[in-house]
């Protein structure tokens, strides 16, 4: 690390500390765009982990974070104290602008809804999908520029991964980086140049451009034999077939945003995080059996989900608090995969750590992420044919994070693979 990087931090970290306790609010953006957030969170587990925040925010307002390992796990784990309906995010929806999702659902809809999608994801199918995301990973790394700068998000990681979305969908191969558009638009922050202005208004317009191209899809294979597309599925699924158009976009953002923006900023976060330990790249180079424990360690470190909200359904105690009934939650994550408590060296990127699948980016519980063997599937393959092919990747300028407090991820990242000596 740098001078400049050493000052921007210790910066941050005197700002959080000089904060008064009561008017942090994690889920400030800025924070996480500026990749200031850490010191926020280690003041508020040590000093305050079940913590009142006011948002400012209209449709935000007061929340509690949750910021220890443990207190996380706790609310994860219990979805009958704490619901997920009606939404993930702490934005409340608009009443006219509601997007049910399995995710945002408890049992028994969520159970039944989730069951129907699951296979496309379970064992098998995985099984069939590697071959294929091996030769568009190797085509793809194949095409990038020896020695020249480029943005390793939108050449790799965008593309790997909307290839993969794609295929899962069934989804016109001509059209599949709009699924990375929708996927954009549906995360991002209302304030986000990605709107151009428009804010609430261009989300909405562009969702609603979605759910219009995927009922046209839903249209054919309805009236089609039964696939093993995700569209098929939903289509034909029981728990799933009677779906209203307002529903059947919830669960399309939660199944592009899922399988396209998490795994491509583990993509990315991987370059970055063995760019600025280069020892560890030297770890694994040299020993490439570590890959798995290097999947999992990069999925702690970036954490791509920073958080998943809750409702209280009930009055419970965490923490020496009193969480009322109808209080929203949010479980940071991207707190509790840096808790001192749980895990050794929690800021060190350590592709070796013991019980290196020791973390929360995926979730616990009813809600535990669907698709999380297939992200550690494609990261684990790109890896496979990056240590074929390329002896380093220099990281050349300041990674463009995207502003906001629930995807943690990149816009861009400029890179140089060096020609070989």
């Amino acid at each position: 690390m740098d001078d400049a990087s050493i000052d921007v931090k210790r910066a941050a970290r005197d700002a959080a500390y000089a904060m008064p306790l009561g008017e942090i609010n994690p889920a400030d953006p800025e924070i996480f765009r500026t990749d200031t957030w850490g010191p926020y969170f280690e003041r508020l587990r040590a000093e305050d982990p079940v913590h009142w925040a006011e948002s400012g925010e209209e449709d935000v307002g007061g929340y509690w974070s949750v910021t220890k390992f443990n207190d996380i796990m706790a609310v994860d784990t219990n979805h009958e104290a704490f619901s997920s309906e009606p939404t993930i995010v702490l934005p409340d929806p608009a009443e006219d602008f509601t997007l049910p999702m399995f995710i945002a659902m408890d049992p028994p809809k969520h159970d039944v809804q989730r069951k129907t999608v699951s296979p496309i994801v379970a064992g098998p199918n995985l099984a069939k999908l590697e071959p294929i995301i091996r030769e568009r990973a190797a085509v793809i790394l194949d095409d990038c520029p020896i020695g020249e700068e480029f943005d390793w998000v939108d050449k790799v990681s965008i593309e790997l991964t909307t290839m993969t979305l794609a295929t899962l969908f069934d989804f016109p191969w001509e059209d599949r980086r709009l699924l990375t558009k929708w996927s954009d638009m549906a995360t991002a922050d209302q304030d986000s140049p990605i709107f151009e202005g428009g804010g609430e208004d261009r989300r909405r317009a562009e969702l609603f451009g979605c759910v219009d191209y995927f009922m046209r899809l839903w249209n054919e294979r309805v009236n089609a034999p039964p696939g093993p597309d995700l569209i098929s599925m939903l289509a034909h699924g029981e728990a799933t077939r009677d779906m209203d158009r307002m529903e059947y976009l919830g669960n399309l953002i939660l199944l592009i945003v899922g399988g396209n923006d998490t795994t491509r900023n583990t993509i990315s976060g991987s370059v970055l995080a063995l760019h600025q330990n280069p020892d560890q790249d030297r770890i694994l180079r040299d020993n490439p059996e570590l890959l798995p424990a290097m999947v999992s360690e990069t999925i702690r470190w970036q954490t791509p989900l920073a958080y998943m909200r809750r409702r209280a359904t009930q009055d419970f105690e965490l923490g020496g608090k009193t969480i009322r009934e109808g209080d929203k939650i949010a479980m940071w994550y991207v707190s509790g995969n840096r808790d001192e408590e749980v895990i050794e060296r929690p800021n060190d990127y350590w592709i070796e750590r013991p019980r290196v699948r020791q973390h929360l980016s995926f979730g616990f519980g009813i809600h535990r992420c669907v698709g999380n063997r297939l992200a550690e599937l494609q990261l684990k393959i790109i890896w496979e044919e990056i240590l074929k092919r390329f002896p380093k990747i220099e990281v050349v300028g300041t990674p463009t994070l995207v502003n906001s407090s629930f995807v943690k991820g990149y816009e861009k990242l400029p890179v140089v693979i060096p020609t070989r000596n």
